[in-house]
């Protein structure tokens, strides 16, 4: 049986969507520390060695610098002293995280916000978002100093664009509608993920993400100018965990175990981009043929995007009720109407929090 192909795939799922069969959890949870690196330790908590069973999370990406908390969880055996027999990190998107969770091919898949509305809003799916690794989602316009340098919104009108298809459009669209610039006002041309038709100077301006194609056209030699939505009218949240309502109900303490594991790796990648970086390369994506002096850059940029004053303040993955408010206003801005209480859970992290404040600590 293959998953159901979805309109509401991620930027990144366009690349990698290639249908899997639903296996089941005890499939695609086989073999823990996926990325080849074996769990260190045993349980030294207070949960019982391997509880919770094999755990697997769905990735949003293939296995680079952007899950460096999931590998040092893993490598350092968070995963294993939280209770968890085995963790298998599956790299993807083999198909949207919203549909693995919701077939229970994974426990936790890591998605966006406007992904999950939409399966809720318009399919009615049983899930939630329980915490977000990024703070800021890390959408931006790309240009080049060498060529047209868009450094505020209003340099967007009369520009030609290179937007992706599907949901890069509608995400763009709403960058504008929040903004207020009519769309007739720019020229939009579909682009694929490479940034050359910017490079190439055929494009004024590239969607990308501020933590990839800004250090590919800088290897090329250009000087990247960014223009981030999170920071011009579309502020939500992304890499976000995404589960059943069902699995709160049903294995409350299993997430938690889940927060808190994820919760000591992400302290240590803000900590150490460089050691994040590494495991990326020399362990878990191995066999990706990553670039090491890159991945340390794209790490280093991903800490101001995990770390803020709100998780100083309230821990990591944490979303103030002023961030949701403003996260729904921007999905509203895109044509996603949800509330807050259907969109996100903070419960669990309040809870691990609660139950553990040298957690809270140790990240700031």
């Amino acid at each position: 049986m293959q998953l159901p192909r979805t309109p509401h795939l991620t930027r990144r799922d366009v690349l990698r969507f290639a249908g899997l069969g639903a296996v089941g959890l005890a499939a695609v949870a086989c073999g823990g520390g996926s990325g080849g690196a074996p769990a260190s330790g045993g349980a030294t908590g207070t949960a019982a060695a391997g509880q919770f069973g094999e755990l697997a999370v769905q990735l949003s990406w293939i296995k680079n610098f952007e899950f460096a908390g999931e590998y040092f969880a893993d490598s350092k055996g968070y995963f294993t002293e939280a209770g968890f027999s085995s963790v298998d990190l599956v790299a993807g998107p083999v198909a949207s995280a919203e549909a693995q969770v919701i077939q229970k091919n994974v426990h936790v898949g890591l998605s966006a916000p406007d992904a999950t509305a939409r399966y809720i809003v318009e399919q009615g799916a049983p899930i939630t978002i329980i915490g977000a690794t990024y703070q800021k989602n890390p959408f931006c316009i790309l240009s080049i100093e060498e060529g047209t340098p868009i450094r505020t919104v209003g340099d967007l009108v009369g520009k030609t664009l290179g937007i992706q298809a599907g949901t890069n459009q509608s995400i763009f669209a709403g960058l504008l509608a929040a903004n207020g610039i009519d769309p007739a006002s720019v020229n939009q041309v579909v682009v694929q993920y490479d940034p050359a038709p910017l490079t190439e100077k055929k494009v004024d301006g590239f969607m990308s993400f501020l933590t990839n194609e800004p250090f590919l056209v800088k290897h090329k030699g250009f000087t990247p100018v960014t223009l981030p939505f999170a920071d011009n009218g579309l502020p939500f949240v992304s890499e976000t965990f995404v589960v059943l309502q069902e699995t709160i109900d049903t294995q409350r303490e299993m997430l938690k175990a889940f927060l808190k594991a994820e919760i000591r790796g992400w302290t240590d990648a803000v900590r150490d981009p460089e050691g994040a970086a590494k495991l990326a390369v020399e362990v878990y994506g191995k066999d990706q043929n990553l670039d090491l002096a890159s991945e340390i850059e794209q790490a280093t940029a991903q800490v101001d995007l995990v770390r803020s004053p709100d998780t100083d303040a309230n821990g990591l993955f944490t979303i103030t009720e002023e961030l949701q408010d403003r996260g729904i206003a921007a999905l509203g801005a895109i044509g996603i109407t949800i509330t807050k209480e259907e969109l996100f859970d903070m419960s669990l992290l309040d809870e691990v929090y609660a139950e553990n404040p040298e957690l809270k600590a140790a990240a700031q």
